[in-house]
């Protein structure tokens, strides 16, 4: 069986074509859709997240307000900027980027952000709300992972489902979300006994777990689809891998997403998205 490249690189322009389209009929109407990022301390792998997100907004016109704290920063001064950031008109998404120095309680910063502005639907309000089925900020990457299966054609109603990692950012949300689309699903993890057994029982696999190549061509159900969420750096080339030891499992996938090249460019574009969607509902069209 040849396994279906999901192409998530494609997938992302479409998304970001319709996000750009939409935040210029915002302008039409005089309303303008502006993201702020902070950035606290000096991490490398941070920095460049927060320039790839820059350059998205740019890309869709979505304005960027960047805020790059020292890594000495207190709580107090960051919640004092987010309390500000909450309270200006003209933000309609905050991000702040994970992870923080030690001396900040993450859990404080995520609650401290206003949920109509959580643009990384991490608010335990945004979290609570997608749990029990209402419209909500949904995390981008588990989002982004129903986008690929939707746009690629792939069925979830009625498939058994298996996502394997219980995160909030990743595992919980994803399970939440193709429950909504009536999958029947289970979430492995480190203690589920029996692992491989579960995984071959899975029409859709979503690999979560951030172990490069756990999950083999034996432990995947022929005709199985295959999300890979995870990205490692192979010891031995220095290369970009997922969790799936892709080779191997391909060819007895129908479908599949490469690493890279996969879940991760739609994070970026279903962040764009999310706040295009906070900046509608804060500014809903005058009615005709």
């Amino acid at each position: 069986m040849g396994a279906n490249l999901i192409d998530g690189k494609a997938i992302a322009a479409q998304i970001k074509d319709e996000v750009r389209q939409e935040v210029s009929a915002l302008k039409v109407q005089g309303s303008s859709v502006t993201l702020a990022v902070i950035l606290v301390g000096d991490d490398p792998a941070s920095a460049v997240y927060v320039r790839n997100k820059k350059k998205a907004c740019e890309a869709v016109g979505i304005e960027s307000v960047s805020i790059e704290l020292p890594a000495d920063t207190t709580q107090e001064e960051l919640l004092e900027r987010i309390a500000s950031l909450n309270a200006r008109e003209d933000v309609d998404g905050i991000l702040v980027q994970l992870p923080l120095p030690r001396q900040i309680d993450e859990r404080a910063v995520i609650d401290a952000i206003d949920p109509a502005k959580d643009v990384d639907g991490f608010h335990p309000v945004n979290v609570g709300l997608l749990a029990i089925g209402e419209p909500a900020v949904v995390s981008c990457t588990p989002a982004g992972v129903i986008e690929l299966l939707t746009r690629s054609g792939v069925e979830i109603e009625g498939k058994e489902a298996v996502v394997i990692g219980r995160s909030n950012i990743v595992g919980k949300p994803m399970a939440h979300l193709l429950l909504q689309r009536h999958a029947t699903v289970t979430i492995a993890h480190s203690r589920t006994k029996n692992l491989r057994e579960v995984i071959r029982r899975a029409d859709i696999v979503v690999a979560a777990v951030g172990k490069p190549r756990m999950i083999g061509a034996s432990d995947i159900k022929e005709g199985a689809v295959v999300i890979d969420v995870g990205i490692n750096r192979d010891m031995e080339t220095g290369k970009l891998c997922g969790d799936v030891d892709f080779d191997s499992v391909a060819p007895h996938c129908s479908a599949i997403t490469p690493v890279p090249g996969g879940v991760g460019p739609m994070t970026i574009a279903m962040l764009m998205r999310n706040c295009c969607e906070l900046a509608k509902k804060r500014n809903p069209p005058a009615e005709k």
